[in-house]
């Protein structure tokens, strides 16, 4: 597959001599300005970026500063374009992230060169971040089946309820809903993360966890502890770990998913924009799954009527904007739930 490079250059004679020196050997995309490259960004992921440091308006330095800033562009390999030689300015470079300085006139052979030994170091690393990846992927689903097989009550919500994560946050995002705080996330990683939203249920008694009836007042109290003990249960594995932002999203959706819009969930009572955006988007996705699933104190409800209780429950209960873009998907999370439903009867 051919590489995407960008090159980043207030001087257009530069531009189209890096363009000649690259363009048979990549995709080679040329921008004038760092806001220009930025715009683009959004549409077109580069595999490389060679970036000029002399630039008005918003100058190489800012523009690496502001890429290692959003999760979804700090890993791009960053060479800077320069005619200056000054060894402060690469230290600079250096500690921003920068992998190389080269010479705004190096020969095309040179170039060519210096691009394939990153691109080439690069795809190494990314290939052992996935093998990391797949590893924490592993971990995280065996953790959550653990939590799952002590629950009795509630077989296969935590893969449902990934399926109808993806599903909404990739509608949120399209529709460009809360993308500030999407846009710059790594959504594998977020949605693996919501696997761990029950994780506090390992706290729980075994006999309120799988009590064959509704339970009492008393009971009740102590099963909304999970949401608390699912915080301090992931805190105690972040103290032993550096993936802070998996955890992170990992603690958002397991202590917030059970608070309500109007201030009255728990554990913390929170209200409308003062709960994560986690807990608002679980909090949907967990209360629809529980609808159209059996319990032991009910019998699962139909899809159209899950659907219309939990769009009367927005602006109360949810995020009334999250709940207005889950309803332009229902259908997809009915897909969903018709899928595991025949795939749990084929398993009996």
């Amino acid at each position: 597959m051919v590489k995407t490079i960008y090159v980043v250059d207030d001087n257009e004679t530069n531009l189209a001599a890096a363009e000649e020196a690259l363009q048979e050997h990549y995709r080679v995309l040329t921008m004038i300005s760092a806001q220009k490259m930025f715009a683009l960004l959004d549409k077109v992921k580069p595999d490389l970026i060679l970036l000029d440091i002399e630039m008005p308006d918003t100058d190489g330095f800012e523009a690496l500063r502001r890429l290692k800033t959003k999760e979804r562009y700090a890993n791009i390999p960053i060479i800077f374009l320069t005619s200056m030689t000054d060894a402060e300015l690469e230290v600079r470079g250096f500690q921003l992230g920068a992998m190389d300085f080269i010479p705004k006139h190096t020969s095309a052979p040179v170039l060519l060169n210096r691009i394939k030994t990153h691109l080439q170091v690069d795809e190494i690393i990314v290939e052992r971040t996935a093998q990391i990846q797949r590893l924490k992927n592993a971990i995280v689903f065996s953790f959550a089946d653990i939590v799952e097989q002590r629950d009795m009550n509630t077989g296969g919500h935590i893969e449902r309820t990934s399926q109808y994560i993806e599903i909404l946050v990739n509608a949120l995002i399209a529709r460009g809903v809360y993308d500030d705080d999407l846009l710059n996330t790594n959504l594998d990683s977020l949605i693996s993360s919501s696997r761990l939203h029950d994780v506090g249920k390992v706290a729980i008694p075994d006999g309120i966890l799988n009590k064959p009836g509704k339970l009492n007042d008393d009971e009740y109290e102590i099963m909304k502890t999970h949401a608390a003990k699912g915080v301090e249960i992931i805190a105690q594995i972040a103290s032993r770990a550096d993936d802070d932002v998996f955890l992170h999203n990992a603690k958002l959706f397991a202590g917030y998913h059970h608070e309500r819009w109007d201030g009255k969930g728990y554990p913390y009572g929170l209200k409308g924009t003062e709960i994560p955006l986690q807990g608002r988007i679980m909090a949907i996705v967990d209360v629809y799954d529980a609808l159209v699933s059996e319990r032991p104190y009910k019998p699962p409800f139909s899809e159209e009527r899950a659907i219309a209780l939990i769009m009367q429950g927005g602006g109360s209960q949810f995020d009334p904007i999250i709940s207005d873009v889950f309803y332009e998907v229902r259908e997809q999370f009915m897909e969903v739930t018709q899928r595991c439903k025949e795939l749990a009867a084929q398993a009996q």
